[in-house]
């Protein structure tokens, strides 16, 4: 008789609503700027004072008093960025001034170098001017305790050095989930190592950490782990320990020595053990002493897929990342496909912008081993359940990994 899988096949919406709800952001840390960057505020950020602080120049030039009449003014001294010199400005005078300096006394306007002649200690006035003319005022940009940041923004290049122009030399972050890598399966060996009869490369641990690491979190990678329940126990007795999140590869189909559902059974809850999907199928969540556990199948372009679906959502929104969605973007087939008329497929492609429209091709063999079908990908076309055949020209979703090129860009 069939063997037949005792876990329902749940959605993939399903499948990640229950992720999520398994998987809560970290506690905040802080953390210097200079190791902020693609962290994840842990906290609102308000400016603890005004920006600029002080009335300064927009342009290089003369401060001045704008009704001052007089066409022909003495120079008094000048103002440089960062000093200030002790002197005010009265009817008949200027002080030259360069941009971000503080604006002196008694001045209220910037006379622009352009319109003026100095020679002998004298300024010849060709303009006049308005009261405020390039000053920027105190809270121009930004106002004390004005928020700057919200919490659960990704912090970039601009965010930190806003923080650094508001004098913050520290800031609150989510923690970096650490997660636990582990492969499964007597056949795996490390690269390098001679290979054996019926042996193949330890490939999984080595994507996933990559993969791991680029959404944020900090990756652990266990080793090989035999297919015997012993090994699989010790194995996840050193995942508990000290990580937040175990991830593994293989073990999880029907085969007689696919062990580790039954092993997340016993120490934990299997929250499903299938998803209605290609590639990927028997991926499995469980949570194990309140924490998440991802089996993923041990096919290179299944666990990679499933990572992308349900592992890299539960790191970002761990990390309070309230952005982690990729975007989805319609797309026009450069050929025919065909594809499973049961479930979601995701098909690897290279998606080009040409003209005002998206245009997909795939990545050639769409097998789940042919990891070559990942390499230069950037996304993953998401066909429906339907008839199995697309036509080129259909318009079908396409899941971004990356900024599509576009079909006339060149290398330079």
């Amino acid at each position: 008789m069939p063997v037949s899988s005792p876990y329902p096949l749940v959605t993939i919406a399903q499948a990640l609503q229950t992720i999520l709800a398994h998987c809560p952001p970290l506690a905040g840390e802080t953390v210097p700027l200079t190791a902020a960057l693609n962290r994840v505020l842990a906290a609102d950020i308000l400016a603890p004072m005004p920006m600029p602080p002080f009335p300064a120049a927009a342009k290089d030039g003369y401060a001045v008093i704008a009704a001052d009449p007089s066409r022909r003014r003495r120079l008094i001294g000048e103002q440089m960025a960062g000093h200030m010199a002790d002197v005010r400005v009265e009817p008949g005078t200027v002080v030259r001034i360069t941009t971000g300096a503080a604006i002196p006394p008694g001045a209220d306007a910037v006379l622009m170098v352009e319109y003026t002649t100095e020679q002998d200690g004298w300024v010849a006035i060709e303009t006049t001017v308005a009261p405020g003319t390039d000053i920027r005022p105190v809270g121009q940009d930004i106002a004390a305790g004005e928020r700057i940041l919200s919490c659960g923004t990704v912090l970039g290049p601009a965010e930190i050095g806003l923080l650094a122009a508001v004098g913050q030399a520290t800031v609150p972050v989510y923690r970096r989930p650490r997660v636990a890598i582990l492969s499964t399966g007597d056949e795996l060996r490390e690269p390098g190592e001679p290979l054996g009869p019926g042996q193949i490369y330890d490939a999984n641990r080595f994507s996933l950490a990559a993969a791991v690491a680029l959404a944020g979190g900090l990756p652990h990678p266990l080793g090989i782990a035999v297919d015997t329940p012993e090994a699989l126990q010790a194995f996840l007795a050193e995942a508990l320990a000290d990580h937040d999140v175990l991830l593994t590869s293989g073990g999880v189909s029907m085969g007689r020595l696919d062990l580790l559902k039954p092993i997340l059974e016993s120490r934990g809850t299997v929250h499903f053990g299938r998803v209605l999907m290609k590639p990927g199928k028997p991926v499995t969540f469980a949570t194990l002493e309140g924490r998440p556990v991802f089996a993923l199948p041990g096919f290179p372009v299944s666990a990679l897929v499933a990572f992308e679906l349900f592992v890299r959502p539960a790191l970002r929104h761990m990390q309070g990342d309230h952005a982690w969605q990729r975007p989805r973007v319609p797309v026009t087939l450069a050929h025919d496909l065909h594809h499973d008329p049961e479930r979601v497929e995701y098909q690897r492609a290279r998606v080009v912008l040409e003209g005002d429209r998206f245009v997909a091709t795939t990545t050639g063999p769409q097998g789940s081993g042919r990891l070559l079908s990942l390499v230069g990908a950037n996304a993953l076309l998401e066909l429906p359940p339907g008839n199995g055949f697309l036509p080129a020209g259909a318009t079908v979703t396409a899941l971004l990994l990356h900024p599509p090129a576009t079909a006339t860009a060149s290398v330079l």
